[in-house]
């Protein structure tokens, strides 16, 4: 009632007054810095950039190309700017204590995308894939097809820390005695060095049977190494993209774990500015994960935004 009748006295002094007193509408800033450049990080980028352009959020975006320091710069640059809150696909999970604390001496929330933190009153909050599940399921694959037969299996990892970690964390507590890991390395999520790694491990380790690689591009790599060596290894990988399942129809592929970027991105931008906005939202969520076989290829779900 006070609005309504403070409207119609300042409507009868004219319309300048009543200008200088209506409130200034202001359209919410986010900062997004992502990790790196795989289809990974290009479909979560789009994703985010889809969300925020529906939800008319201003967004301004920075890489930090797998490198904490220039992901703790692209922090220091998104404070200079303002950003109400900013999104972070870190790059290293030791990182991220130092970005979480910069931000946090300027009171702007920073919240994660992939991965949440042990200590979650630290954040705004959090999109995250449980990624050591990822790693059990793939783990369970490996379990079943080898139906309890002696293997041994070689892991080719990401970048170390964040992500790749517990990825293999998840496939190593998950595998059952009889599956024995005999090497392991990074392949630094290049598909060029994955395939390096892969080749120097299948010489070193001719038995290997198996091969847990914690993404599809580096998979690729993984599998011509092993097939130029005439070696046929069964490759337990993740992500979910149309190439990765393509190669699963076509036997290039074991088995993946579809974890889509596209629900990952759209995500973490609706339910920051529901935090922003005070409105009810669970502060740390999760993407739902799928174990994709040739028995179900018609059920993953679209990894990337299209359009």
């Amino acid at each position: 009632m006070a609005i309504t009748l403070g409207a119609g006295t300042l409507s009868a002094c004219g319309d300048v007054a009543a200008s200088e007193s209506a409130p200034t509408k202001t359209v919410i800033t986010l900062g997004f810095v992502n990790g790196g450049s795989t289809e990974f990080h290009t479909c979560l980028q789009r994703s985010v950039e889809g969300a925020a352009t529906r939800r008319g959020v201003k967004l301004i975006s920075a890489n930090s190309k797998q490198d904490a320091r220039t992901e703790l710069a692209n922090i220091d640059s998104m404070i200079k700017q303002g950003v109400d809150a900013i999104i972070v696909q870190t790059v290293n999970t030791g990182a991220l204590k130092a970005d979480i604390e910069r931000a946090g001496r300027a009171k702007i929330p920073i919240f994660l995308t992939s991965v949440s933190p042990d200590d979650t009153s630290t954040i705004m909050g959090a999109v995250a894939v449980d990624l050591n599940q990822v790693g059990l399921l793939d783990a369970g694959w490996v379990s079943n097809d080898a139906v309890g037969a002696p293997r041994q299996a070689g892991i080719i990892a990401g970048a170390p820390g964040a992500a790749s970690d517990l990825l293999v964390k998840g496939f190593t507590d998950g595998l059952p005695k009889n599956i024995k890991v005999v090497a392991t390395a990074p392949g630094m999520f290049n598909r060029a060095k994955a395939k390096a790694v892969a080749a120097k491990m299948i010489k070193d380790h001719p038995g290997i049977a198996y091969a847990f690689v914690v993404n599809e591009d580096m998979a690729f790599g993984v599998q011509q190494a092993f097939a130029a060596a005439h070696k046929n290894v069964k490759i337990a990988t993740v992500n979910g993209t149309d190439a990765g399942l393509a190669a699963i129809k076509e036997g290039r592929l074991g088995a993946t774990v579809s974890n889509p970027a596209s629900k990952l991105g759209q995500k973490a931008v609706e339910n920051t500015l529901s935090l922003l906005n005070k409105e009810p939202v669970t502060k740390i969520d999760y993407v739902p994960i799928d174990l994709i076989t040739k028995d179900n290829l018609n059920q993953a779900p679209r990894y990337c935004l299209t359009e």
